[in-house]
């Protein structure tokens, strides 16, 4: 098994704040239904987060990551999941695993396979996992980590850097902590 500490470890790019959020239409895996971000949008802010099947640095966030999608969608929060790696190289990326990694994991929310990566080039999303908070203008909010858990340092999962900032959108309080990039496995690009 690969050790934590050597992992090649990303930081996501920190696309600009105010960012209007760009459209898609992709097809989710957990329903076989085509959205787009406006299909997803909620009436407060959406949350969109790059992830994959395999990386350990998701499975690492992956509870925490429904805990919060379970806890804010009832709160006017839009969440999706969107999967950009390439499948010939990582295979077990796979729509058809998409499919059973979301039920496995109890998603609730779709998660969106970017087969062309056109998606993650648009975000500029560079690991998984990378989380793009947008408020109800469509206008990046929030980029960066869950929280400072990392696999192998100790520092359990609570979400908080990434709750502090869905309850400023949702409250419509500023956000005046800083924004730490995420940090994650590089995206599998083509």
């Amino acid at each position: 098994l690969q050790n934590y500490f050597t992992m090649a470890q990303t930081p996501s790019s920190m696309l600009p704040l105010g960012t209007v959020a760009p459209s898609f239409y992709l097809k989710d895996t957990n329903s076989n239904y085509h959205y787009s971000f406006n299909d997803i949008k909620g009436i407060k802010g959406t949350l969109v987060v790059f992830i994959c099947n395999h990386c350990p640095f998701v499975h690492h966030i992956v509870d925490e990551l429904v805990m919060i999608a379970n806890d804010y969608r009832v709160q006017g929060l839009g969440i999706m999941a969107i999967s950009s790696n390439d499948v010939i190289k990582y295979p077990q990326d796979s729509p058809e695993l998409m499919t059973e990694f979301a039920f496995q994991n109890r998603f609730e929310f779709p998660y969106l396979y970017d087969e062309s990566q056109e998606v993650a080039k648009a975000f500029d999303a560079t690991c998984t996992p990378d989380f793009f908070l947008f408020n109800s203008e469509n206008k990046l909010v929030y980029r960066g980590q869950i929280d400072d858990s990392r696999p192998g340092n100790g520092i359990p999962t609570s979400g908080s850097d990434l709750r502090n900032a869905i309850d400023s959108v949702i409250y419509n309080r500023n956000l005046a902590a800083p924004q730490k990039p995420s940090v994650g496995c590089g995206i599998k690009w083509k």
